[in-house]
């Protein structure tokens, strides 16, 4: 019996919401909340299963790879309510997003599903009426060719990793991941590093001088460039060895520099060149999804994970187009809106006769989307939507709708005028100083939107000369001298990189993809193999070795054009000019009469790997660091006393190399023969002795550990002797009291009463009298979640670790007067409230819960992810964090019981039109 309804499948409860407010009643309008299933782990698979060709990889290598699949345990309520939804539908529609991730969604959901009712695939670049309307009349079938390309990177991905992942785990460190992306990411990291440890400052010195021309009050500054017709060497003319780069420069010392600024102010210095030319500066292309999160990281601060989230909402609730694209195109219809807001903004003016068209020029540029715009066939201003988005999703639009606005605008034009001034010297030396400004008379595209730019990490580039005014001058008029002054400088490594760069390092080489950025630049961190300093990336020791490692023994895996053209290939694969099992056979197995092993074989002999060596980066002067076991330290590889020849010891001599745990805090560059040394003589053996403790006669030792700085005393022989604790069999060793320094304390500048303070406790505060009058003793100590006082069995947290030595009794016993709380947040106010569920309509608040801050309107809880911040998180965040909890259903505990699995069958795939209706668990 016909209904006529129809279900509308999308990817996320939010855009869901929007989709159903524009399609009406006869509509219902789900989320899948994602992908619904995926390959097993194999500890996740069936018992019958792990033993067959699927138990290794969840892939069959032997059988065309397929894979095999099961749905998410907690996906599977919701498939239920999907397939109850189904029964009382007439037509489904898949309206997931229109790339590989979301074709394959949509083909994922038909074979789970298997709709016996017509599908239509639905396809819209932004949400808003119009263009869901436009999607819904203009349906397609499922593109088996997108989904045969996300199924190969999937299966590549998992082949890679449970590849080339066991293999760091026995040469490296257990737990480690390899993927085929995040490995060349990391790479680019540690190139970076590696130059910056290679490099070897330069200093070199110029002049600079504030000049008027003699009848005149304009004042500007020139800087000195030339001397005897020799060009003055900058930043640039360094090579990053600290030599230069050519002899042709003449290369100024600070005693040269000042004489040669006192001696020019007294020289006669005229004009000898005046050039100017016209200036002309064209608009940026519009958004692409890596350029949007470089942009947003320059001038919001947003990391690619945050921008890419914050991209979504906009998207979600119809404020953007896709965000995900290489595309720098903008439709017909975005042309003319952009060109007409502009108009009516700016004035006719600032439009150019025909729209501007932007060519990709990055490598592997896919243009299946537009270019990242205001949604819709007119765009809103950031006024008009100043009502309804606030904080980042506001200036992200804003972003976004300046960017676009700009792009369609003229050029700013003006003129740009160097000036060169010469002098002779008393010496008889001739010096030229020259001074450049750009005045903008037409600000064209300016006048909506500049682009941020990159540091150039201070390596002797000039600043910008734009709207930097120059008095008018000609040939032969006579300057007079203000001020000149030497200026000394010294050349900087190359700058670490950002996200930003990274992100436009990787788009630059072929790697990756629009959909990948933000979760690499998550994944290496969050793997442990680069850690920030501020928004540069800093990589670890950790990920020094493990790049080595793929470097000198999976080589092809790291290369950058390598990597570059598996993306090219899975490119092919979705324009059907590769096939996706032919593909992966020569990537796994190898090419038959060709050079390159596939990955099978280059995982075969480990034998051939030094795990020590590739875990060892020399910095210099005999000093190694190593990445162990618990961590990396410092080891001094020719320890004193040793004879490197023959390996004799010297009397006195241990023989033992001494070694020095590494901080976080202490960058790979930073990481010279100087500092290691520091290291090695804070955490000697025998430590730092400060002192001797006055009640026992003990030496007071501090040292630096495996958890980090610490103090300890020195028990002689006798002490365990003379203590009277014997066992049967023998006496009892007798430990020395130890006790870690502060966070705030510094290990190289500890003095011995702080020393004897630490070692002191748990402090007794004081005597407490119950109100049965027994009295209990109050104690102040250190445990694991922080510092603490005691009383009995009642412990109630302290503010800070200084409090410990600090505290007295009486406030001690404020804070026993106050009542306890029960749980982490008890007694603690939300962090923040967040206004009404648009759902629930109960107030939503952010609250601080055992396993971290989490999202509430009282009925459901949602714990934030790992980019979400508290204090910054907005109401649509907080709403749309909730919906997907209760998307998923409650979290519930049940005996483990075998997975629903659907195995993928090798049969040859049939027409896109025929897929979208086969009702089979094989992929047609």
């Amino acid at each position: 019996m016909s209904t006529g309804r129809k279900l509308v499948i999308v990817e996320s409860p939010a855009k869901a919401k929007t989709i159903g407010g524009y399609l009406g009643k006869d509509y219902d309008v789900e989320a899948s909340v994602g992908h619904i299933r995926d390959i097993p782990t194999p500890s996740e698979m069936p018992a019958d299963v792990k033993k067959g060709p699927f138990g290794r990889f969840g892939v069959d290598v032997d059988q065309g790879f397929e894979a095999y699949y099961v749905v998410d345990a907690d996906k599977k309520k919701k498939v239920a309510d999907l397939k109850r939804l189904l029964k009382n539908a007439d037509e489904l529609y898949l309206a997931t997003d229109e790339d590989r991730e979301g074709e394959a969604i949509a083909w994922h959901l038909l074979e789970v599903l298997k709709p016996k009712v017509p599908v239509k695939r639905m396809v819209f670049h932004e949400i808003t009426r119009e263009a869901i309307q436009r999607a819904v009349n203009s349906t397609r079938d499922l593109d088996t060719r997108l989904v045969d390309a996300q199924e190969t990177r999937r299966i590549l991905d998992r082949l890679y990793g449970y590849e080339v992942s066991p293999v760091l785990w026995r040469k490296v460190k257990a737990g480690l991941s390899a993927g085929r992306v995040q490995s060349v990411a990391t790479r680019l990291v540690v190139e970076r590093e590696r130059e910056r440890m290679a490099f070897v400052r330069a200093s070199y010195w110029d002049v600079e001088g504030d000049f008027t021309p003699g009848d005149q009050k304009s004042q500007f500054t020139a800087r000195l460039t030339m001397v005897d017709g020799a060009r003055v060497a900058t930043g640039r003319d360094f090579a990053d060895d600290g030599t230069l780069k050519s002899r042709s420069v003449t290369h100024l010392d600070e005693a040269a520099a000042r004489t040669i600024a006192e001696a020019v102010q007294s020289a006669s210095v005229s004009v000898t060149a005046v050039q100017e030319k016209p200036y002309t500066r064209r608009p940026s292309a519009p958004f692409t999804t890596s350029t949007l999160q470089q942009e947003a990281s320059r001038k919001l601060r947003l990391s690619s994970k945050n921008a890419m989230r914050v991209a979504q909402r906009l998207y979600e609730n119809g404020y953007i187009t896709y965000m995900r694209t290489d595309s720098t195109t903008l439709s017909e219809a975005a042309l003319s809106a952009a060109r007409q807001q502009a108009r009516d903004l700016y004035g006719a003016e600032y439009v150019p006769q025909s729209p501007r068209l932007y060519e990709k020029k990055v490598k592997n540029a896919q243009e299946a989307h537009e270019a990242i715009r205001p949604a819709g066939d007119r765009f809103r201003t950031p006024a008009q939507v100043a009502g309804e988005l606030r904080g980042d999703e506001f200036a992200l639009y804003e972003l976004i709708w300046k960017r676009t606005i700009a792009s369609q605008m003229a050029d700013a034009r003006g003129s740009t005028a160097t000036v060169k001034l010469g002098a002779t010297l008393a010496d008889g030396r001739t010096v030229e100083f020259s001074a450049s400004g750009t005045v903008i008379t037409f600000r064209g595209f300016l006048a909506a939107y500049e682009e941020g730019r990159d540091d150039d990490g201070g390596r002797g580039s000039s600043a910008t000369d734009e709207e930097r005014r120059l008095p008018k001058l000609s040939e032969g008029v006579a300057i007079t001298v203000i001020r000149a002054e030497a200026d000394g400088h010294e050349t900087s490594p190359p700058p670490r990189y950002t996200e930003a760069t990274l992100v436009k390092a990787m788009e630059e080489k072929g790697i990756g993809r629009p959909s990948t950025y933000a979760s690499i630049m998550g994944t290496i961190q969050d793997r442990g193999y680069v850690n920030t300093r501020g928004s540069a990336l800093i990589p670890t020791w950790l990920a020094f070795a493990v790049t080595r490692l793929l470097e000198e023994h999976f080589g092809s895996l790291v290369d950058y054009d390598f990597t570059a053209s598996m993306e090219e290939d899975l490119d092919r694969i979705a324009n059907g000019d590769e096939e996706r099992a032919r593909w992966l056979a020569r990537f796994y197995f190898g090419d038959e009469g060709k050079t390159q092993d596939g990955l099978r074989r280059l995982v075969e002999d480990l034998g051939e790997i030094d795990a020590r060596e590739i875990s060892t980066i020399p910095i210099g002067d005999g000093i190694v660091v190593r990445v162990g076991r618990y961590g990396p330290y410092v080891e001094e590889a020719a320890p004193e006393g040793v004879d490197l020849t023959t390996g004799e010891v010297a009397e006195g001599a241990s023989g033992q190399p001494r070694r020095a745990t590494i901080t976080d805090d202490v960058a790979p560059d930073e990481m010279t023969p100087q500092k290691a040394r520091e290291l090695l003589e804070q955490s000697s053996d025998d430590g730092r002795v400060l002192g001797q403790d006055p009640e026992t006669g003990r030496d007071i030792v501090a040292k630096a550990g495996r958890y980090g700085p610490y103090v300890t005393e020195v028990l002689t022989d006798e002490t365990a002797e003379t203590s009277g604790a014997t066992k049967s069999r023998g006496k009892a060793k007798v430990k020395p009291r130890t006790a870690s320094l502060f966070k705030d304390m510094d290990l190289a500048s500890l003095d011995l009463d702080t020393a004897l303070k630490l070692l002191s406790l748990p402090r007794v505060v004081g005597v407490a009298t119950e109100e049965d009058g027994t009295q209990v003793e109050i104690t102040a100590q250190n445990g694991r979640y922080g510092p603490y006082l005691k009383k009995g069995t009642d412990s109630r947290s302290l503010t800070s670790e200084q409090q410990l030595f600090d505290i007295t009794l009486e406030e001690a016993l404020a804070i026993y007067a106050q009542p306890k709380a029960r749980g982490r947040g008890a007694s603690t106010a939300p962090l923040k409230e967040l206004g009404n569920d648009p759902v629930s309509g109960k107030p939503m608040v952010v609250k601080d819960g055992r396993f971290g801050p989490y999202v509430t309107d009282g009925e459901t809880n949602a714990t934030l992810r790992k980019d979400d911040e508290p204090e910054s998180l907005t109401p649509e965040r907080g709403a749309e964090l909730l919906a997907e909890k209760r998307a998923k259903g409650p979290t519930t505990r049940k005996r483990a019981t075998k997975k629903t699995t659907t195995k993928k069958t090798t049969a040859k795939k049939s027409t896109a039109k025929k897929a979208t209706a086969k009702s089979a668990t094989k992929k047609a």
